[in-house]
């Protein structure tokens, strides 16, 4: 298997290694009280799925995304004993199997999964990113929905061509509290899914509109990589929007791919490189992202 597809059937959750993976590595979860009632939740032991939220009132409980399919077992038990009862609202921020993954076991234990629309069209051609059939988001929205929990509102917002075509992003603006989904790779290079409606310039903007609604309190909680505030999700906007600079010229020059590859014109982020997006893969990325451009 090469590495494109093995980053992708991890990524993806899709690999028939993954539960074997995940009982080796004993991988479990922790929640970190953000906020009174709003909870961070994270793997603990290996790769996880992205982060998630926990939201948890006198009301109600929901939830934002629920990583990888073979983990959803420990991670609905985790969440139960954090919250005390069942999760009674999913909300998907994308389409992939490491935020979706558990939908298929969440929604048999009676959990109402919300997405936008082109989720649940991406997952009728393909359930297996949401744990099967039964992971299919029920109600889904086109611009946004907001919720009103436990005395606390939560605007979910679509933010299009950006990571996938499918992206939401979740603001409490009474806690000051936003959940980015994989709009945000704090201190990483970012996975742009060119083929799954991504876009370079459609991230740049998604990340610019999450830090027009942010103040220098706001905390930030990106799909992957730790907590984060304004200032740092303004660098790794930054850090994006000098890279597709540095390549745009290169591609401006007639220069092929291979080439630009070669020229290592990321070398300065190295720092930011990890296992599923290399500075190469961020290059060809950035490359083909301009090249698909009229």
């Amino acid at each position: 298997m090469n590495n494109k597809k093995v980053f992708l059937a991890t990524l993806l959750g899709l690999s028939a290694s993954l539960p074997l993976a995940a009982q080796d590595n004993e991988i479990s979860f922790k929640s970190t009280e953000v906020t009174p009632g709003i909870f961070m939740v994270e793997g603990v032991g290996g790769f996880g799925g992205g982060n998630m939220a926990l939201l948890v009132g006198d009301q109600y409980v929901a939830m934002i995304d629920d990583g990888l399919a073979p983990l959803a077992p420990t991670l609905l038990a985790h969440v139960t004993e954090t919250a005390g009862r069942p999760v009674n609202f999913m909300i998907n921020t994308h389409v992939h199997g490491d935020h979706a993954g558990g939908n298929a076991h969440f929604a048999e234990q009676g959990t109402v999964i919300f997405a936008h629309d082109n989720i649940r069209q991406r997952l009728q051609a393909d359930p297996g990113p949401a744990g099967g059939p039964a992971g299919l988001p029920v109600v889904t929205f086109a611009e946004g929905v907001t919720f009103h929990l436990n005395d606390m509102e939560a605007r979910v917002m679509h933010m299009p061509a950006a990571h996938t075509d499918g992206d939401a992003v979740i603001y409490f603006p009474g806690a000051n509290i936003i959940h980015t989904g994989d709009i945000l790779f704090h201190g990483l290079f970012p996975f742009i899914d060119l083929n799954n409606g991504g876009t370079v310039d459609g991230y740049i903007a998604a990340q610019q509109a999450i830090l027009d609604l942010a103040d220098e309190n706001t905390q930030i909680m990106p799909g992957h990589g730790g907590l984060t505030n304004k200032a740092g999700m303004q660098e790794d906007l930054d850090v994006l929007r000098a890279a597709q600079a540095k390549v745009r010229a290169l591609v401006a020059d007639g220069m092929s791919e291979e080439d630009i590859v070669a020229a290592v014109p990321l070398a300065e982020f190295e720092s930011r490189n990890w296992s599923f997006i290399t500075t190469e893969r961020m290059t060809r990325t950035l490359v083909q992202d301009l090249q698909a451009q009229p």
